[in-house]
């Protein structure tokens, strides 16, 4: 869509070149969704194309990937061997409701300032314990986990003139067993539920809830849960108010959905410990 308010296209080489933040403005990588419809709001467009950030970087600390990857090149990764989570990488790109088309200009930053709660690319990184690093425009970063940037349906704690730059994924939290449930409505429809699970060699469980739930909802037990206690500790942390409403999924049906994929969740990551 073209979007005939815009009068100026800013195109920064480098951190120094970035413009002051103005009303109007708005950053531009992929652009998947700000040119799917009006946005008579904007008058320019700072295009963050020719900051040529490396998209990908794997180091001994973890995975690194920048707000301006794209979905097929996460996707394409290839990861070492004892990245035991790795799977949910593909899993979860498979879960966009999006073509491969779009696979390749939507970035996995703009999925996160998004804030879709069926934001795939939420639900990866929130499991994974991404840390998000956030440009200031004073001139500063700040860093958040991505379950407390994500603050609800379309909502982070970015403020005018903030820009997302990565997000960091610790090498420990690619080294855990991981099992991974999504169910929708349809069978090509939006997620309205996503539940994943890690196990570390401590034996701890974590779960991580989204889709059905307005923000990223974390579960931690120091020892995998039986099924009542798994169900219990939903039931206590995600309250009926915090499930999403709309037309991919009504609050019960989503809540539902949920204690029945933790369920499979959990069951999974107990027999995979089995000998």
């Amino acid at each position: 869509m073209d979007l005939n308010t815009i009068t100026a296209v800013i195109r920064p080489r480098s951190r120094a070149e970035l413009p002051r933040w103005q009303e109007g403005d708005a950053w531009l990588a992929g652009g998947t969704w700000l040119f799917s419809e009006p946005q008579v709001h904007l008058s320019r467009l700072i295009d963050l194309t020719d900051l040529r950030w490396p998209p990908l970087t794997i180091s001994e600390a973890g995975l690194s990937i920048s707000a301006t990857c794209t979905v097929a090149a996460l996707d394409a990764l290839a990861c070492p061997s004892d990245w035991l989570a790795a799977p949910l990488i593909n899993q979860c790109c498979r879960a966009f409701l999006a073509s491969f088309k779009i696979w390749k200009t939507a970035t996995v930053g703009g999925n996160l300032c998004m804030a879709l709660p069926a934001g795939p690319m939420i639900s990866l990184l929130a499991a994974l314990d991404g840390v998000c690093t956030i440009w200031k425009s004073d001139g500063s970063e700040r860093m958040i986990k991505v379950d407390d940037f994500i603050t609800g349906p379309q909502r982070t704690t970015l403020t005018p003139g903030d820009l997302l730059r990565q997000i960091d994924v610790p090498r420990a939290a690619l080294k855990r067993r991981a099992a991974f449930r999504q169910v929708s409505l349809t069978a090509v429809g939006r997620s309205g539920a996503l539940v994943i699970g890690t196990r570390g060699h401590d034996n701890d469980l974590t779960l991580t809830v989204t889709a059905s739930t307005k923000r990223p909802i974390q579960l931690r037990f120091a020892a995998p849960p039986d099924s009542d206690e798994l169900r219990d500790a939903i039931l206590r942390d995600v309250p009926d108010g915090l499930y999403h409403d709309d037309i991919h999924g009504k609050p019960a049906w989503r809540q539902a959905m949920t204690l029945r994929l933790a369920e499979q969740v959990r069951g999974e990551l107990v027999d995979q410990a089995r000998p």
